[in-house]
């Protein structure tokens, strides 16, 4: 931040009165693994948390976005924390507070940077600051940060409580001035001082007024320079920037389709990779011995899987049944999963994966319905350089950076590979990633899609090529 005297406030980002230290039932304080201290597990051999490197939770009392020191403008680089690693990187206690000081401006899933966005924002349209700008990873134009960025531009009434050191604050605007951002990169490669890691950012400058032009630059050229950096060349153009830091048509402000709802969703993110077990050990375990087994150890596809060759693995999913019940009726299986995912879990500083550790993390439980009965359904890489669609078995179980669709039509699947919904899902899913590779949004890429009302004849000569362009590609990778 830039301020006068080079002051900055010790906590950005949000303020509280005080803390107190979590107590249990018995009144005795709660503690989580620190994040940090690992040890090699006594029969896998593998790292696991260090049960024994603990640290207290702690309640923050009356937490509130921070009073900021008097600035003209605000200008920094915050943290590159994601959402999912914000609670082992920070504590529950930390992000409960940071996320309730901020509840009505940064969703859950947005990262870390984000409450740094938002409340430099807050403050622009509050008048309280001419100007900001942010380096922030190139994660910025993706949905689940987006978020935050569409609200201030569109105008949203927001609060300011209090937004200055010795400013009124608190007061809800009820037409408050919307941001323009006047100059943006999408995408710039950088290098992370502390690990020295080749990475991705994007920058953004936001200013007070509504679909103000700004410069968007973009990198056209870019080698190592001789020192740690990079030598880039940009090209500028100019035109209202939106929040995909995009000129030009606005893909952000699609609606999804009715039709869409409910056929898509990410494959499963079984937090634990002793989930995974290779044909031997799924012998071992009593698969094609043990009856019923074969419905909780299934193939199992990953990313990797579908832009080269399938590993051939299997994965353990005893969704649908209690612990108790899979201990009696798989008692390998599940000491299998005691040994090499329940240590894991118990350091989880969510509750439900450390009360669960038998199951997934999350076991996509509102998406199973849509492929019941199905023999196949539709997959795509989530994040990849080229975006291609395949089916997969109905008795494959998707990974969680894997979008699937509900859909065993090979019509829906020549439509999804058509250069019109490849060229869609470029401009509406954005890229992600030191390659800035194009990313799959579901909700940005397919729910809004409108498929063509096409004649009985087109589907089926679509279909037809749905079917010999599936073919090809099991065949390439056989």
């Amino acid at each position: 931040m830039a301020i006068p005297g080079g002051q900055k406030p010790a906590e950005p980002a949000r303020e509280w009165d005080a803390t107190e230290p979590v107590l249990d039932a018995a009144g005795q304080p709660v503690t989580r693994w620190d994040g940090r201290t690992k040890v090699l597990h006594p029969t896998t051999g593998l790292e696991v948390p260090d049960e024994a490197a603990r640290v207290p939770v702690l309640r923050y009392l009356d937490p509130r976005p921070a009073a900021w020191p008097g600035a003209d403008f605000v200008v920094g680089n915050p943290p590159f924390v994601g959402a999912g690693p914000m609670r082992e990187a920070l504590g529950d206690g930390h992000v409960e507070a940071l996320r309730g000081a901020h509840a009505e401006g940064v969703p859950a899933s947005a990262d870390l940077v984000m409450f740094w966005w938002n409340h430099a924002a807050g403050l622009v349209r509050a008048g309280q600051v001419g100007r900001f700008g942010f380096v922030t990873t190139n994660s910025l134009s993706q949905t689940f940060n987006r978020r935050v960025v569409e609200r201030h531009l569109a105008g949203e009434a927001l609060s300011v409580a209090p937004a200055l050191a010795g400013t009124p604050g608190g007061e809800r605007s009820s037409a408050p001035v919307p941001l323009s951002l006047l100059f943006a990169i999408p995408d710039h490669p950088w290098v992370d001082a502390a690990e020295g890691a080749a990475v991705r950012i994007a920058m953004a400058v936001g200013g007070p007024g509504k679909d103000l032009p700004g410069v968007l630059a973009t990198v056209t050229r870019e080698e190592p320079g001789s020192g740690d950096g990079y030598d880039v060349a940009l090209a500028e153009t100019r035109g209202v920037i939106h929040a995909d830091l995009t000129v030009g048509a606005d893909v952000t402000g699609a609606k999804a389709v009715k039709a869409n709802s409910d056929l898509s969703c990410p494959g499963m993110k079984l937090h634990g990779a002793g989930f995974i077990v290779t044909p031997g050990e799924a012998a071992q375990l009593g698969l094609g011995r043990v009856p019923g087994l074969e419905q909780h150890v299934r193939p199992y596809r990953n990313g990797r899987d579908l832009t080269d060759r399938p590993r051939g693995v299997l994965v353990i999913d005893l969704f649908g049944l209690a612990a108790e019940e899979a201990r009696q009726r798989y008692p390998e299986v599940y000491q299998w999963v005691a040994e090499r995912v329940k240590p894991e879990r118990d350091q989880n500083n969510r509750a439900a994966y450390r009360n669960n550790g038998w199951a997934f993390g999350e076991p996509r439980r509102e998406f199973r319905p849509a492929l019941a009965g199905l023999p196949r359904y539709i997959a795509t890489v989530e994040t990849s350089k080229h975006r291609f669609f395949v089916f997969l078995d109905a008795a494959i179980l998707p990974d969680n950076m894997l979008v699937n669709i509900a859909r065993d039509d090979a019509w829906v699947l020549g439509v999804l590979s058509s250069r019109v919904h490849v060229t869609w899902a470029l401009a509406a899913g954005g890229h992600l990633g030191v390659g800035n590779d194009p990313r799959y949004n579901k909700t940005r890429c397919f729910e809004p899609f409108p498929f063509p009302a096409a004649t009985e004849e087109q589907r089926a000569r679509i279909r037809d090529l749905g079917e010999r362009l599936d073919d090809g590609r099991c065949e390439a990778v056989r």
